[in-house]
């Protein structure tokens, strides 16, 4: 007999026929209190290390300075923050440093300056057109600032040959910076050359990596 081609097989209920699929946690609770406890402490230690990491930086390799003052007007302004270090560092002309000289009676603190001559080099200082000499040489000095209302003469002779050990530093806004010509602070040893300044890193407008 033929089949009624109508007729379809019943079809199971999935609902009763199947059974249900449970999803178990496989870690117990005690498992889970574990785990939970190391992921916290692997995230401690990375901010651990973090934290050492930047205080070797900062103690050891980097030295953070703010400028005071009006002395380096306009390469630099008041408020300026700098990074500094002096790894494997030896004082060039050009270069903008921090001296810090504990025994100066008025400047015990770190102060910002420009190199302009180093050991053995001659200087020769015109004031009369703000010209500066170096070994004959006269300085190519975009970079300063010449004011009327003020004029800064000096306590020495020149031309002036810098000993060994020791760096002639100046203020880029010439007519206000004490700094090398003033014997207050004079020729500046190079043990209290704190470093040169690679970075201007606030306010970030004004964000300079320094050659």
């Amino acid at each position: 007999m033929d089949l009624d081609n109508n007729m379809q097989a019943p079809v199971p209920d999935n609902d009763q026929d199947t059974p249900a699929t449970v999803s178990k946690d496989p870690l117990s609770p005690k498992d889970r209190l574990q785990k939970a406890a190391r992921d916290i402490f692997d995230i401690v230690e990375m901010f651990a290390i973090c934290a050492s990491v930047v205080m070797i930086l900062f103690s050891f390799i980097v030295h953070p300075t703010v400028v005071e003052g009006e002395s380096m007007e306009n390469t630099l302004l008041g408020g300026d923050y700098l990074l500094v270090s002096d790894i494997a560092y030896t004082p060039k002309a050009g270069d903008i440093v921090v001296v810090h000289n504990v025994e100066l009676r008025h400047y015990s603190d770190p102060i910002v300056k420009r190199v302009i001559a180093t050991a053995g080099q001659t200087i020769d200082i015109d004031f009369s057109t703000w010209t500066v000499t170096i070994d004959g040489v006269v300085l190519d000095e975009p970079y300063i600032k010449l004011a009327t209302d003020q004029q800064i003469t000096s306590d020495w002779t020149y031309p002036l040959q810098v000993p060994e050990g020791y760096i002639f530093v100046m203020g880029d806004n010439r007519n206000h910076s004490a700094d090398s010509r003033c014997r207050d602070i004079g020729l500046i040893d190079e043990r209290c050359v704190v470093g040169k300044a690679f970075v201007r890193l606030f306010p970030l407008s004004q964000f300079t990596v320094f050659d």
